[in-house]
């Protein structure tokens, strides 16, 4: 159906819907119900760069590539169009059929970490106040939780980067750890190439050496599952050669004497036993780091999706207190998250175990204030649900009716294969998304829903810095939003009020369920993010010029801010600074107005989110990965991604210029492996674990590492790397292991 809605004529800044970038671009409408994309060099994290990805985003608005009319399944098992009416209707009556029948908690909802700030909160809300299930979760549980729990337990407060990415290429060293920024977020490689540039050096940990890797001054290729023991062996040589930051672990810091203890059982000698990585080498990388006045620690998927990911992260942190780089100008420990509102979408109600501003749903006075901005009772709210994974095993027997929206288990999710039999046998399933995606080609209902250029609302990029996308066209005739979607149902289900479809009226409300909160965008609004290029939280409401006591968030300090003051001067240098004219902020107290919280770019420069301002250290130890290689799966499987696709490539593999530059799935392997099979490059391979067998041709390269296959996870099919990997999850983030399990390889003859 083409889009024969009006259109505004005139170009519109606003950002990319792939990764946590969240690059600025402009957009400019077209001819046959698209935009033209073009760069938009005033934001600064991209300065005007595009990825293939970003460049051909339009692609997906094309009516023939999307979805455009409600789709039922029909009595002979089709799904067919339908009217909007009667799409909502089956979903809501099968939806209360379900819940008479089971109880709330057989009913679940599947988010996603693209969804804006406005979809999720709604979201959760539609969970918990609609539905009164305690079963929602989201695939952001699948990208950076490990990081999260770790970075929550050391620092008392999780945000993916500390610090904006303009501090890179300012820091002496960077040590990046499973991450290839140049394929799965080219604009950032820009930032480690000028941290070269002016004199500082990357060390680059990954078992592959990467188009990232080639890059680095140093790169270190251990084993897949062997980055704790890594790091725990660089700590013991900071400690072996005196170079702990004594007096900044005295005053800043807890719990060093355990955490130390710990790390001298990995001496060099066993650490290279364990990780293939040579002590010459780990001698070098303890040097680069400790050398510079400043120094960093990135990490991505690598150490993170594995089922010791949060103890993993835990070690680089410890790494990083132990030697005084944290909390410190230009230095620190930081996650770079994957999806497009990875951050964000965690931070506002729909992981099972958190409410808006990210409270704790198990905390009696978060519970109490998301209630009075909800207007419910809050023992009505239920407590926390399944993770991810293990709400997606319950399918079909605990859990019998599925709403999921903006994700796609059925390419994304471990071990797919049996999660796509746990969707299929549910009573009822409901997608809502762009795309027919596979997840949304097995479900009774789907919803074609309006994309990132066709509606307005806000992200939150991996700096912490919250977003204003912008609509610069009309969805086409038979679309409608996501919050119109949970507006119609919520309707259908008895609550009339509280699901607006206006995203502004939403973040309003959003602000103030998140006031006070870890999490605290009550003092951001629309108008700000317009002026200012985004906002970084926190960023509380300020108290009226005359008010002495706190700001209506009703807490003291933020993280990180001073003490001596409360105005956040722990923001450091480079605050995004507002004019203080603006009235912005709310009233508050006696209805005079104070200058806006300028938003904090930089945390922990004064103090830690902690009860007593320091960081912790946090005792690990090596252990083995769940699945470690035997004689009847003697190759270890890590996976991940590939520039030209995204996630589970639902939308990128619609995209004839991405197709052509990755048009499948592929098993990257040693020349040595490659001889012992008898294989040669494009030759058909079958990848074997304990779940599945995936097929895909062979790509040899000499750089892997001989004991370790490689595969990228955006395709279904018989060559969907997730049938194979193994959910195995890390007991304190629920991440599973995906980045490394036992397989063999075998070639394939016709």
């Amino acid at each position: 159906m083409q889009n024969t809605g009006t259109r505004n004529p005139a170009t519109t800044s606003t950002h990319c819907p792939y990764c946590a970038l969240q690059c600025g671009m402009n957009l400019t409408p077209v001819e046959g119900g698209t935009v033209e994309v073009s760069e938009r060099t005033d934001f600064p994290v991209n300065r005007g760069a595009l990825c293939g990805k970003g460049r051909t985003a339009a692609a997906v608005l094309a009516p023939g590539a999307r979805l455009t009319s409600p789709l039922v399944r029909s009595g002979d098992g089709a799904l067919v169009p339908a009217g909007w009416d009667e799409a909502l209707d089956r979903i809501a009556g099968n939806l209360e059929r379900t819940r008479a029948r089971y109880g709330a908690d057989a009913l679940g909802v599947f988010g996603g970490g693209g969804l804006t700030n406005e979809k999720a909160y709604a979201l959760g809300k539609f969970a918990r106040v609609v539905l009164g299930t305690s079963q929602i979760d989201y695939n952001g549980r699948f990208c950076m939780s490990s990081a999260a729990a770790a970075g929550t337990r050391a620092f008392g407060l999780d945000r993916g980067l500390p610090f904006p990415l303009e501090d890179v290429p300012r820091t002496g060293c960077v040590i990046l750890v499973g991450s290839n920024p140049a394929e799965t977020m080219p604009p950032s490689l820009r930032y480690f190439t000028e941290l070269r540039e002016n004199g500082g050096t990357l060390i680059v940990v990954d078992p592959r050496r990467t188009r990232t890797a080639e890059q680095a001054d140093l790169h270190l290729a251990p084993r897949p599952g062997t980055d704790l023991a890594l790091a725990l062996g660089m700590l013991h040589l900071v400690v072996a050669e005196g170079r702990v930051d004594e007096e900044y672990v005295e005053e800043r810091t807890s719990g060093w004497e355990e955490a130390r203890a710990a790390a001298m059982a990995h001496w060099p000698e066993y650490v290279e036993r364990i990780t293939g990585v040579s002590v010459p080498e780990l001698r070098e990388a303890v040097r680069l780091f400790c050398a510079p006045e400043a120094a960093m620690v990135l990490t991505a998927r690598g150490p993170e999706q594995q089922a010791k990911g949060t103890d993993t992260v835990g070690a680089w942190i410890n790494l990083c207190l132990a030697t005084g780089r944290a909390g410190r100008p230009l230095s620190g420990y930081g996650c770079l998250t994957g999806q497009g509102n990875g951050q964000g979408g965690r931070e506002h109600g729909q992981k099972a175990d958190q409410l808006p501003g990210y409270r704790k749903l198990t905390d009696p006075a978060a519970r109490r204030h998301v209630a009075e901005v909800w207007g419910v009772d809050p023992d009505a709210l239920p407590g926390p649900g399944r993770s991810a994974y293990e709400l997606l095993d319950a399918l079909g027997t605990d859990v019998r009716s599925l709403l999921v929206m903006g994700s796609n288990p059925v390419v994304s999710a471990p071990r797919a294969a049996h999660v796509e039999g746990r969707l299929r046998s549910l009573d009822f399933l409901a997608v809502c998304d762009v795309v027919l995606s596979e997840t949304a080609e097995l479900a009774d209902v789907v919803l074609p829903v309006t994309q990132w250029a066709e509606e307005t609302g806000t992200t939150t990029s991996l700096e912490g810095r919250v977003l204003l996308r912008r609509r610069a066209i009309t969805p086409p005739d038979g679309v409608r939003g996501d919050l119109e979607v949970l507006h119609g149902l919520a309707g259908r289900l008895g609550v009339e009020k509280g699901f607006p479809t206006d995203p502004e009226e939403v973040f309003e409300e959003l602000r103030r369920a998140s006031a006070g909160g870890p999490a605290d965008y009550s003092g951001i609004d629309y108008r700000r993010l317009a002026e200012e290029n985004g906002v970084f939280w926190p960023c509380p409401a300020q108290p009226a010029a005359d008010d002495t006591h706190t700001a209506a968030t009703g807490t003291g300090p933020g993280p990180g801010r001073d003490t001596r003051t409360g105005t956040g001067t722990a923001t450091g240098s480079g605050s995004t600074g507002t004019d203080s004219d603006s009235d912005s902020d709310a009233d508050v107290g006696t209805g005079l107005r104070a200058a806006p919280h300028p938003g904090t770019p930089r945390l922990f420069l004064d103090r830690f989110a902690t009860d007593d301002g320091r960081a912790r250290f946090v005792p690990v130890t090596h252990r083995p990965s769940a699945e470690e290689p035997d004689d009847e799966y003697p190759v270890l499987l890590t996976t991940g991604r590939v520039v030209s696709q995204y996630q589970s490539g639902a939308q990128t593999r619609r995209v004839a210029e991405l197709n052509a530059a990755a048009p499948g799935p592929f098993v990257e392997l040693h020349p040595r492996l490659a001889a012992r099979l008898g294989a040669a490059e494009g030759d058909p391979l079958a990848v074997v674990s304990r779940r599945g067998r995936a097929v895909a041709p062979a790509r040899i390269t000499t750089g892997i590492r001989p004991d370790t296959v490689f595969m990228p996870f955006h395709w279904p099919g018989e060559g969907r790397a997730n049938t194979l990997t193994n959910p195995a999850l890390d007991p304190t983030s629920r991440m599973p292991e995906f980045k490394v399990c036992a397989v063999r390889v075998e070639t394939v003859t016709s």
